[in-house]
């Protein structure tokens, strides 16, 4: 890990990271995942829709911007997908800081997993050991598709709009490039992309993940509420991409 940044605990240096696209499970994965093992899941999308957000009001009164932050309509129906998506990309690098800032206040026996889009491999690769200890996961088109239809949270936008219907569609377009991009940035890093189609069951992609974090993972049988000393094979995997 990168000696520039702050680990007072080793949180940071020991964390497991699962970045990517919206709506491929990340949260269903890692909450499978910590129930095995006795991890601490960090969810940064919860984090960053509610303590996060005092953080984004302080940084646009320090950047002399409008308390309230931007008009609805004009984020999510006056702007392109490529401005939208760029404008998301932009931003995260001070979103991930006050996510290490909430991770650095954990300790833990064993290693904290952390998921969410905004934990992006460019950012995560400078303070990890080993690029092992992340994984992307994004989904294909089909199955963000099939994740509208099922999914409320998925299906509408939860803003006061104009024109609700395009701003959705500006909203699963700008999803779409910002996982691309995901995508693209861990390749190019050497980071394991997996790709999910919605053909596998979480179960076979937090086995899928077991495998890949195995190094790292503590033995079943030294979580108290395990039934197991080896978690059930997975007859299907989802595909590396």
């Amino acid at each position: 890990m990168s000696n520039e940044v702050w680990d007072p605990f080793g949180t940071l240096g020991r964390a497991l990271w699962i970045g990517g696209g919206q709506w491929a499970g990340k949260s269903t994965v890692a909450r499978l995942l910590a129930h095995r093992y006795g991890l601490t899941a960090y969810h940064y999308d919860y984090h960053d829709s509610r303590g996060h957000d005092a953080r984004r009001i302080a940084r646009r009164v320090s950047l002399g911007e409008p308390l309230t932050g931007p008009d609805p309509d004009a984020v999510w129906v006056n702007s392109t997908p490529d401005e939208m998506a760029a404008d998301t990309l932009s931003g995260f690098p001070a979103r991930f800081e006050w996510a290490l800032d909430d991770l650095r206040g954990l300790t833990s026996g064993r290693p904290v997993l952390a998921e969410g889009w905004g934990l992006r491999p460019e950012l995560v690769a400078p303070i990890v050991g080993s690029l092992r200890q992340m994984v992307v996961m994004v989904p294909t088109d089909a199955f963000r598709e099939n994740q509208v239809r099922v999914l409320p949270r998925a299906g509408a936008l939860d803003q006061n709009v104009s024109d609700p219907e395009r701003a959705q569609r500006n909203r699963l377009e700008r999803d779409r490039l910002v996982a691309g991009d995901a995508v693209r940035s861990a390749r190019r890093l050497g980071i394991r992309v997996v790709e999910v189609d919605g053909t596998h069951d979480a179960e076979a992609v937090a086995d899928l993940l077991a495998d890949h974090f195995g190094p790292y993972l503590p033995p079943l049988e030294a979580h108290p509420n395990g039934q197991s000393t080896t978690p059930p094979p997975a007859t299907a995997r989802p595909s590396d991409v």
